[in-house]
């Protein structure tokens, strides 16, 4: 059952230097009960896009085209006061940065009870009861004697979890964890990941999970999107996306895992940087970074081409007359293979071209 769809959805900002076509017609599909990561490195839309899900976009910023379907409903024209009656009870979101998600002064108890008391008509008794309840829930030992406590006498794990108290405290369907354990030591990482796993189970919630970090992916996940200058360039389940990878940025990211180099190796990196969505690229925009691009690839956008039912990439290199590359590993100290057939990529962009 789909719970969230994005339909073509196009996000831009507009600054004093020009139009910066942040998200770039994205599809993307969410089931019930599903937990979605979204990867790519820093500035490439992901944040982005998960606040325009919420309508948490500053002025700067339009939704150019595009729906947002929730529960079926198209919400991309909603009203700010709309929006307010969805926030919290329909979708809720997780901030990287706790200290800025909780207010410094306010004990953190009181905080769950205004985001409560902000959507349900209970007492303001019964909004405290529940709000112990929540504490305990996300697994904040003795939660009566710390409901009173401001966020700063709690660690940074426990912070998160008191943020991630607030974005359930109403029971939301859905949940946008934005970077929720990038300022976390790899100890409260796991532990924030098992609770995110558990509150799936117990409250049925389905979780966009926007990460960077593709070993905690592979860990959570059940669908993989991988995103790229606004865009998302390749989808499918966790274990197509980490055993069967087909697009070469794809391939950058998983040979850039520590675990794919050798003792005394040099760890392999992505060349160069993300373009500037101002004037974004012709063609493929990973094209001047991609050692296998093609003629084809700074001329036109390839489409997604459908690999299974659940798996598809946006490569030329999936085309039928494209150059074949051998088989990659990304096993414990796997090496690209670089070998690629005889046909030179001039030909197979020509032939491209004039399909």
């Amino acid at each position: 059952m789909e719970l969230l769809k994005l339909e073509n959805l196009s996000v831009s900002f507009y600054t004093p230097k020009g139009e910066v076509e942040a998200v770039r017609d994205v599809n993307l599909t969410l089931n019930k009960g599903e937990i979605l990561a979204i990867v790519e490195e820093s500035g490439c839309g992901k944040t982005v896009m998960g606040k325009t899900v919420l309508k948490l976009l500053p002025k700067s910023a339009k939704i150019k085209t595009g729906k947002i379907l929730l529960d079926g409903k198209d919400i991309a024209n909603y009203s700010e006061k709309q929006m307010r009656n969805i926030r919290g009870s329909m979708l809720s979101m997780v901030f990287q940065d706790s200290m800025t998600t909780l207010h410094p002064t306010i004990p953190i108890g009181k905080q769950i009870m205004e985001s409560i008391l902000k959507h349900d008509k209970i007492s303001k008794g019964e909004a405290k009861n529940r709000a112990i309840e929540m504490l305990e829930l996300v697994g904040i030992e003795n939660p009566e004697e710390r409901f009173n406590l401001q966020p700063h006498f709690f660690s940074g794990g426990m912070r998160q979890r008191g943020a991630l108290a607030i974005a359930l405290a109403s029971n939301p369907k859905i949940l946008i964890a934005d970077e929720c354990t990038t300022a976390l030591d790899v100890t409260v990482q796991a532990k924030i990941i098992d609770l995110l796993l558990e509150l799936r189970d117990k409250m049925g919630i389905s979780i966009v999970f926007i990460s960077h970090d593709l070993g905690v992916v592979a860990r959570i996940a059940d669908r993989v999107a991988i995103m790229y200058a606004g865009k998302i360039i390749e989808i499918g389940k966790t274990e197509e996306i980490f055993y069967d990878p087909r697009h070469p940025y794809t391939w950058g990211l998983l040979s850039s895992l520590p675990m794919s180099a050798k003792k005394g190796e040099v760890l392999n990196s992505i060349p160069g940087m993300p373009p500037v969505l101002i004037n974004p690229p012709k063609g493929d925009a990973f094209a001047p970074r991609n050692k296998y691009a093609m003629a084809i690839d700074y001329k036109m956008t390839p489409p997604m081409f459908k690999i299974t039912d659940t798996h598809s990439a946006a490569t030329w290199l999936l085309d039928e007359r494209a150059p074949k590359i051998a088989k990659i590993n990304f096993g414990i100290g796997g090496k690209i293979n670089e070998s690629i057939s005889d046909v030179t990529s001039e030909k197979i962009a020509t032939n491209i071209s004039n399909k």
